[in-house]
């Protein structure tokens, strides 16, 4: 069988905010990932499956299809075993842990509720008196990123899973007065084009950062779009083999912001900048400041500095702001939150 190969991350063209938006949230998990918002062909999901060759590894319990850290509660990875039809080594013996890349899986938009979630064998438990499941996507996705392309047309009993799984971090799987639940900590990445219809308030505010990409105006960068395109169709192993060098170099980057995210500061001063921002703005409840922390900070450590400085601040609030704008009826996003700040200030002046 032929190898598939994967555009590189770093042979995109442009689109620089989206994919500093996508490495931000692969250094930091807990972003709670991205909604890429913009018109068709600009790339948006060539990025998110190029995400793959740059993941880090994690280390996963072998044996059971849940991607289960080896620090796991003990009673969850019991259980997982028990649900998988797979003995639990004896006491004393230690879990076999194999290192994998962290998962991209696509959720495709007509998934059913059973291919999300996954299925209780009910004919099983009855007859033999245990659990057995067939895992959904949500078990696939854990530790990882879940990927939905024009997330914006997801049925909404799909959404509602995505919602319970996102603000629990773990998802229920039950019929028939059996249930079983296992963790299901995901980054959620979601692709859309706003001219197909808008999100569902409660999903759009589960994005941790928010981008609006348009196609790219300068000739020659569309004159290199075509002529990497073209090339990667020709030989793509040729292709990934000459960006793997840069690909190796953003990994490498990634993973030494990832060591040193928990050591960057933040004085008090930038807080208050955070929150002056909010407050400006006008967003709703607290989830805004603490993005906005997180993003900050994220954004120092990929820059190789222990201490946030106001412009980490300002990037952040342009990433983590637009979505959670309070806006008026039909109003749309508003993605210049820099202008926006700017047109309020004048108006205090000529007020």
């Amino acid at each position: 069988m032929n190898k598939q190969y994967t555009y590189p991350f770093t042979a995109i063209v442009g689109q620089e905010q989206m994919k500093l938006a996508l490495v931000l949230n692969i250094i930091t998990p807990t972003l709670s990932g991205v909604l890429i918002r913009g018109e068709k062909g600009t790339a948006k999901s060539t990025a998110v499956r190029a995400l793959a060759d740059i993941l880090p590894e994690i280390d996963v319990i072998s044996g059971i299809p849940f991607n289960l850290a080896p620090d796991e509660e003990s009673d969850v990875i019991r259980e997982c075993f028990a649900v998988a039809g797979e003995l639990l080594p004896e006491t004393g013996t230690p879990l076999l842990v194999e290192k994998h890349k962290v998962k991209v899986v696509e959720l495709p938009v007509g998934a059913t509720e059973d291919r999300v979630v996954g299925t209780l064998d009910l004919e099983h438990a009855l007859k033999a008196g245990e659990k057995r499941i067939e895992p959904g996507l949500l078990a696939s996705a854990h530790r990882g990123i879940l990927y939905v392309d024009e997330v914006n047309l997801l049925d909404d009993h799909v959404v509602d899973v995505l919602l319970d799984s996102a603000a629990m971090g773990v998802n229920t799987i039950e019929r028939e007065g059996v249930s079983f639940a296992h963790p299901a900590r995901f980054t959620l990445v979601g692709t859309m084009n706003p001219e197909e219809g808008e999100l569902r308030p409660q999903l759009l505010d589960r994005f941790g950062l928010c981008v609006h990409i348009e196609g790219i105006s300068d000739p020659e960068k569309r004159v290199e779009v075509m002529e990497r395109r073209f090339a990667f169709e020709e030989d793509p192993e040729t292709f990934c083999r000459a960006w793997a060098d840069e690909s190796a170099r953003l990994v490498e980057r990634i993973a030494m912001a990832r060591k040193l995210y928990s050591s960057v500061s933040v004085s008090r001063e930038n807080l208050m900048a955070i929150a002056q921002y909010c407050l400006e703005v006008g967003v709703d409840g607290h989830r805004g400041d603490i993005i906005i922390l997180k993003t900050a900070k994220t954004l120092a450590a990929y820059d190789a500095r222990a201490t946030v400085e106001k412009q980490d601040i300002d990037q952040a609030a342009m990433l983590a702001l637009p979505h959670r704008i309070r806006r008026q009826p039909l109003q749309d996003i508003v993605m210049d939150v820099g202008s926006m700040l700017k047109n309020r200030a004048c108006d205090r002046v000529s007020g």
